[in-house]
């Protein structure tokens, strides 16, 4: 998905660093205690982090589960959870994160894949534009391709590869990406043509009717490629913190449930109010992996 390269890292170690200063990390177990995990700023990250911090708390007994901002920048998350300033990570997409997680192996745990669906990420059409080859975009009326951040491994592979391999004039923009679903909201809604940057979980896939681009020259590489969605956590919380660790290895969600999520986040007032709505309506969903947290409580 949107693997990043690395990046503006010495700032971004100071933030962090100071940001954990205080002693972030190291949880207790169970009631009263805390927890701080890494958030890269994903949709499905913001979801599933959420989910599990009102979780948690609400249900739990923890004091407070921090999520930690690091935007685009999954290096300095797995490092994080690593050094152990960090107690985990939800948004591990593998193949796309192997180097990383090869760096920090032998200290951090890899749980079993948390999203039970098939991921998809491509160049994409709306339905209307009637194409479903990236090879077919010269022939289409569309003046754009609408990208996500700058740092994202996609956007230097499209001006370098996709872009002559195909023979594209049509003008990239990179942007952030609320501001990328901004507009393409306002375009699909008027039906005007344009390519843009498409992926799965995400709520655009309930939104909008639109196709994922074959790639024939497989100039975008692996990142067409099928991905699991896992969570890393530091080597000793599940001894440190059996409840947290049996919570987070029992959570599994399908592409609706997080499109479902990631949808009452975007029309809350904040993310925690849109995952106590969510968990209002998928009780029996959340039940079990709040069961195998209170059966590690009981040790």
């Amino acid at each position: 998905m949107r693997f990043v390269s690395v990046s503006r890292k010495i700032v971004a170690l100071l933030l962090l660093a100071g940001a954990l200063a205080a002693g972030c990390g190291g949880s207790a177990s169970g009631a009263g205690g805390t927890l701080t995990i890494g958030n890269i700023g994903w949709d499905e990250n913001i979801a599933v982090s959420n989910l599990t911090k009102v979780l948690l708390e609400d249900e739990l007994g923890y004091d407070n589960v921090e999520l930690q901002l690091v935007e685009n920048d999954p290096e300095l998350l797995f490092a994080g959870v690593k050094d152990g300033e960090l107690d985990a990570f939800q948004d591990v997409w593998l193949p796309n994160h192997t180097e990383f997680l090869a760096r920090v192996e032998g200290d951090t745990e890899l749980l079993e894949p948390w999203f039970r669906d098939t991921t998809r990420f491509s160049l994409a059409a709306p339905d209307y534009m009637g194409i479903d080859s990236i090879e077919e975009i010269p022939s289409t009326e569309a003046a754009r391709i609408y990208g996500i951040e700058p740092g994202a491994v996609i956007m230097e592979r499209l001006p370098n590869r996709v872009i002559p391999d195909y023979g594209l004039e049509q003008q990239l923009v990179a942007s952030s990406t609320p501001a990328m679903l901004s507009e393409v909201d306002r375009m699909y809604r008027n039906e005007e043509p344009f390519i843009f940057v498409a992926w799965s979980p995400h709520w655009m896939n309930q939104e909008y009717d639109f196709t994922y681009l074959e790639d024939p020259k497989r100039s975008l590489g692996n990142l067409t490629e099928l991905a699991e969605i896992s969570t890393i956590v530091r080597q000793d919380l599940r001894e440190d913190d059996p409840i947290a660790y049996a919570f987070m290895d029992a959570l599994t969600l399908t592409e609706d449930q997080v499109n479902q999520l990631e949808l009452e986040i975007r029309d809350a007032e904040d993310p925690a109010a849109g995952a106590r709505r969510w968990i209002e309506d998928n009780r029996a969903t959340a039940q079990p992996w709040i069961s195998a947290a209170k059966r590690a409580q009981e040790g």
